[in-house]
């Protein structure tokens, strides 16, 4: 067995070779447990809320009671500044491409789009955080990344075009989720895959969907003209010297 298989087909080819039939006993034996164990680790990590983990250990406080009172990036860069913002930015990334990279170690392809979408999941809805997360925009690009760089880099410039534009930061990440399921079909073939797997659709909408709900609240402030527009010109907040003085003595307990 190849790199290239596994890549294409995971290690579930070490039971079921490509020309066999699968079976019944075949599909709860093998694809079942392969499935859950990604299902279930990519969700555990996607609830790993690097955002809120920043904002309790170096200032005391919960992200999600400042600002928009979202655990993303984008509020953390507002109440926090830049350095915090890129810290969220690589663990949210960061965790989305392990757990795609697992799944496609298990189950090839179709692995890397349920690892990704689960991993988007916990992020939106983390077990970790009663349930309240962010609203996975930088998870929803390390998953399509991960599993396509050319409709990466087409959502990317498409999402850099409409904050450039606009200075709102929500309705380039809303444009760029409503067009995901488009362009992903309209390129299927452009890209020479041939036949397109129900999944990838499937997978696709559910970003959509629960991407573009996630900034209900933003898309009604676009429409009131309330929304606020994004800029770098923004200071890094100071750790609070008693928070700091509390990580230090944790840290040498550690």
């Amino acid at each position: 067995m190849t790199f290239s298989q596994i890549w294409d087909y995971g290690l579930r080819l070490l039971f079921i070779p490509n020309d066999t039939q699968v079976d019944l006993s075949l599909f709860w034996t093998v694809y079942v447990p392969f499935i859950l164990v990604t299902v279930i680790a990519s969700y555990l990590l996607g609830s790993i809320n690097v955002s809120i983990i920043i904002s309790k250990k170096f200032y005391g406080e919960d992200i999600r009671e400042y600002g928009s009172g979202n655990a993303g990036m984008t509020n953390v860069m507002r109440t926090y500044g830049k350095k915090m913002a890129a810290l969220t930015f690589a663990g949210d990334f960061l965790k989305a491409v392990i757990a795609s990279l697992v799944g496609r170690l298990f189950l090839g392809f179709f692995g890397a789009y349920l690892a990704g979408f689960f991993c988007f999941v916990g992020h939106i809805f983390p077990c970790f955080y009663k349930f309240k997360g962010g609203k996975g925009i930088v998870t929803a690009a390390a998953m399509v990344l991960m599993t396509d760089w050319r409709i990466f880099l087409i959502l990317v410039a498409v999402f850099v075009l409409i904050v450039a534009l606009t200075k709102y930061i929500s309705l380039g990440s809303v444009v760029a989720l409503a067009l995901y399921p488009f362009v992903l079909d309209r390129m299927w073939g452009v890209f020479g895959y041939g036949n397109k797997p129900r999944f990838v659709v499937i997978f696709a909408v559910g970003v959509m969907i629960l991407g573009i709900w996630g900034h209900r609240k933003n898309i009604k402030r676009i429409l009131d003209h309330t929304e606020n527009k994004f800029t770098f010109k923004v200071k890094d907040k100071e750790v609070k010297p008693e928070r700091r003085e509390k990580t230090e003595k944790e840290d040498e307990n550690d």
